[in-house]
Order: structure tokens, then sequence, then C-alpha cells
């Protein structure tokens, strides 16, 4: 699917600006969370975009589609850039905001094509901001390089080298692209295998646990300040397997019901308290599926606003 299939090409339209917000917002939403990794900065520009508009005369704007979706880049790249400074001074590692298929966001997002997986919404915090709003726009969306030189002020040739250069950044890490949900033999194993890795942890069974480990698993939390977790990256597969078989880390996770849900287009684990989602672990899986790559355990209650189970 080329940018021009994605409606990048002219249109005409005679929209009032309800309209334009009801057709396109889902849309804005869409690559502000994919830029900025937090649903309510991600709401932020959408809202901030469309007051725009109403001070702007619509009969101007040639391309609604398009100019939403530079105006949303905008804005992305502008809070990208300041928030680097911000997590700077992060208490601990920042992750992105998880996001459930039951949030009251808008509706049926979650089912589209380019859904993104919450491993690769990590790995995107590798790129700079231009990086990320290149590769955003070219892998999750398919614009064609033209469409993109437009939207971002830039030429192709200058794009194609930010594109280039972000896959080979990302390049060893292509297998966290996430399996459509329709894929039931592929949510089978993921669910099998999370059940196996549920008695492993709630038994702290050593054995268990280590069948499941890839070679050089890792493990992140992110309690933001709020909650006592573990504050550095775990990237050794003793520590991995020790941290996660321990009788006195983790221990409020066992103590919670815990249940399956889907986190970004995905089948991950959620822990609950009386109802009331506590923490989130969100898994990656190896290329063949048969063991856990990394896990990202979200444990800061300001980021668990959208996940209902």
């Amino acid at each position: 699917m080329t940018g021009k299939e994605q409606g990048i090409e002219q249109e005409s339209v005679d929209l009032s600006l309800e309209e334009l917000y009801q057709k396109y917002r889902k849309y804005s939403f869409a690559i502000a969370y994919r830029m900025l990794g937090t649903v309510t900065d991600a709401e932020d520009v959408v809202q901030d975009c469309f007051v725009e508009l109403e001070n702007k005369p619509l009969n101007d704007i040639q391309n609604p589609k398009a100019y939403v979706a530079k105006m949303t880049m905008n804005r992305c790249l502008n809070l990208l850039n300041s928030a680097r400074k911000q997590r700077e001074t992060y208490v601990g590692q920042w992750l992105p905001e998880p996001l459930g298929e039951s949030a009251d966001l808008p509706a049926d997002w979650l089912e589209r094509k380019d859904m993104i997986s919450y491993a690769f919404l990590v790995l995107l915090e590798q790129l700079k901001p231009v990086e990320r709003a290149v590769f955003v726009l070219r892998e999750a969306f398919q614009y064609d390089y033209k469409d993109i030189a437009e939207l971002l002020g830039k030429t192709e040739s200058n794009c194609r080298q930010l594109f280039s250069r972000s896959r080979r950044i990302l390049s060893s890490e292509k297998s966290v692209l996430p399996v459509p949900a329709s894929n039931s033999k592929n949510n089978a194993s993921r669910i099998k295998l999370l059940e196996r890795f549920t008695s492993a942890f709630l038994a702290h069974d050593v054995t268990a646990m280590l069948e499941l480990l890839a070679e050089q698993p890792a493990f992140v939390a992110d309690g933001g300040g709020n909650v006592h977790t573990v504050m550095r990256p775990m990237v050794v597969r003793k520590g991995v397997l020790a941290l996660l078989t321990s009788r006195r880390v983790l221990t409020a996770l066992r103590e919670r019901e815990l249940v399956r849900t889907v986190i970004n287009g995905e089948i991950q684990l959620a822990f609950l308290k009386e109802g009331k989602v506590k923490e989130v672990l969100c898994i990656r899986l190896t290329p063949d599926g048969e063991h856990i790559q990394d896990f990202y355990l979200m444990i800061n209650p300001d980021k668990l606003g959208h996940i209902r189970v």
C-alpha cells in the first residue's frame, strides 16, 4: 500500500470542522501515539491540531488528511525534542504507556493492520525524533518517500537516508513486528507460553523458567519514581532468571489476580488488585515464538490508566 492509497493524494472535499474531526481524529491519534509512546500526549496533540483548525479557513486546505498528518507530526517532533530532556531526569527506566483494546479511545484503531506492538514502541526510543518520524510514516503507514518529504519539509534523498539509518539501528529487531490478531495459531502458541511462564513465576520454578528464557533475555521495569521497582535493566540471563524466581523480589505481583489481556494488539499479562490493574507485563518473544526475549514491566500508575480488563 502506497502513501497515495492511504489518501495522501489531493482530495476534493468540503467538510465542516466537526466532520474533519470525526474523519481524521483516529488517524491523527494513530500517528501521535506511535511517535510519542504516551496516550495523554497523543490525545493532547490531536486536540491541539483541531483547535488550530478552528482559526483556519477550511477552504484553503486542499488535502485535509495530509494537512492533519503534517500538523500532528510537527507537534510530535516538538514534544519529542523537549521530552528527551525531561526523560534525562526521569526516575528509573522510561517505558512507553501501554494501551489496552478496551480503552475509551478512538474506536477500532487497534484493529488497523499497521498496529505497532509494545516491544516495537520500546525499540523506537532508540531513534532520534526525525528518524522516528520517517520510520513511522514509512513502516507503519506505508507512505512513499515523496510524500514523507513533503510532510516533513525534507528532500526525498534525505528521507531515504534517514529510513535506511533507522532500519540499520533496528535491523536485528525485525521479529518484534506484531502478529495479526486473526492469526489464531500464533495466538494459541503465545497463550500456551504465557501459561507456562505464569506457572513458573508463581511457583518460583527455576528449571521451568530457565526453559522459557532466551539466550540473552532482558528485563526492564518502569515505576516512574512512584512505586519501588527494579531500577536498572537486567540484561544477563542468570540475573533475569534470579529476578523472576526470587522469593524476595516482585512479591506483590504474586499476590495479585493475574489475567491475560490484549495490549497494543498482542496478548499480555495484567495484575489486578480488587479488580483494578496495578501492573502490566508485556513480553517480546524470540523469532521462533518458543522463548521469551524481553520483559517490560509497567508499574507506574500514571501509565496504567488506559488498561481495562
